[in-house]
């Protein structure tokens, strides 16, 4: 699961960081400096990526990606009801339900993945 996860977050940090325009879009307009945001969140998540494999900086990167998937919701319900057409991604509602239902699910593997909860299942340490 870990390595999901990290390849999942390494590849959007490398997108944000050699394509930003479509994120720049859908950041909401309360944001300041959306180009530097966008470009601060992609190292954010090669960070977080790249933290989930060193032991001792695990639990914190999984912490920070959890709250790095609460803090982007934002622009992902900007995206959804501006209607903001990014190109590759589909602008509809088939594409943002699913999308909004699967944030906390990220919130919640990053943390399960990273060692930070055990929640649903504990381990039977003695």
């Amino acid at each position: 699961m870990r390595i999901i996860v990290a390849a999942f977050y390494f590849a959007a940090g490398i997108l944000h960081l050699s394509s930003p325009a479509g994120f720049i879009l859908i950041v909401p307009s309360f944001v300041p400096w959306p180009a530097q945001v966008v470009w601060l969140t992609g190292l954010c998540e090669i960070a977080g990526a790249t933290g989930l494999f060193i032991p001792h900086l695990r639990k914190a990167a999984g912490w920070g990606l959890a709250l790095y998937a609460v803090a982007v919701f934002p622009a992902n319900i900007n995206h959804a009801l501006n209607h903001i057409d990014v190109g590759a991604l589909p602008n509809s509602w088939r594409y943002h339900i699913p999308r909004f239902a699967l944030q906390p699910v990220l919130v919640w593997w990053a943390l399960y993945c990273s060692g930070a909860i055990e929640w649903p299942w504990k381990s039977q340490k003695s």
